[in-house]
């Protein structure tokens, strides 16, 4: 039987190429972690997905050749999905049913807090970063504590406040609705879509993680 560490250093080998990383592990209590195909309970979770750009070289040299629609997770799921048969785990991604909690897993395994965006905020990658899917297994895998500082209770001027033309954006939390309205009013949302969120680039930490041009417009697409 392959150990716990060694799966890590396997899903590291297989995914790594793709710049899909592992992101961080959740331990759970028995009974307590998400349902595995066999109708059994994880007791571990390793959460998989980007730090800045790391996925685009690859997902965009693919998406050339597909057609179809949500590229993005159809790529996801092609590389997670048969990595997850050959470990013996459950795979499980932020697009499907049954919904599984990502963002409170990331807050367990890497101490992440939310942005004023909503989007989980990295003491390193900042608002640039992201989960791709995540596997289950039946068996515990160690991980260090998850202890992060959060960066919006250092930042005193807040700049990704002011930046949104649409004032979507606020200590309250994001108004996705106001922001696809305003994106939708043709010339006042060109700016966002051509360059990213305004408010994500005013951001200042993990700026040099920021995505890549086309990453943000393909981003800001799917947002519209």
């Amino acid at each position: 039987m392959i150990g716990p560490l060694s799966h890590l250093e396997r899903i590291s080998e297989a995914l790594g190429p793709y710049g899909i990383l592992v992101r961080g592990v959740v331990n759970f209590d028995a009974g307590e972690g998400p349902m595995l195909a066999d109708g059994s309970r994880a007791l571990s979770v390793v959460l998989l997905g980007n730090a800045g750009s790391s996925i685009w070289p690859a997902f965009s040299r693919w998406r050339k050749t597909y057609q179809g629609t949500d590229p993005l997770d159809t790529w996801s799921k092609q590389l997670i999905r048969p990595l997850a048969g050959k470990l013996g785990a459950s795979a499980y991604f932020p697009s499907d049913p049954p919904w599984q909690p990502f963002q409170q897993w990331a807050t367990k395994a890497e101490g992440l807090k939310p942005s004023p965006l909503g989007i989980l905020i990295h003491p390193k990658y900042g608002l640039w970063h992201g989960y791709r899917g995540a596997l289950g297994f039946s068996f515990e895998i160690e991980a260090a504590p998850a202890e992060a500082s959060h960066p919006c209770d250092r930042c005193l001027e807040k700049p990704c406040l002011a930046a949104c033309p649409a004032d979507a954006v606020g200590i309250v939390g994001f108004d996705v609705m106001r922001c696809r309205t305003y994106l939708k009013r043709g010339s006042e949302g060109v700016s966002c879509m051509i360059s990213g969120c305004l408010a994500r680039s005013a951001c200042p930490v993990g700026a040099t993680y920021r995505y890549e041009p086309e990453q943000l417009r393909f981003h800001m697409q799917a947002l519209f």
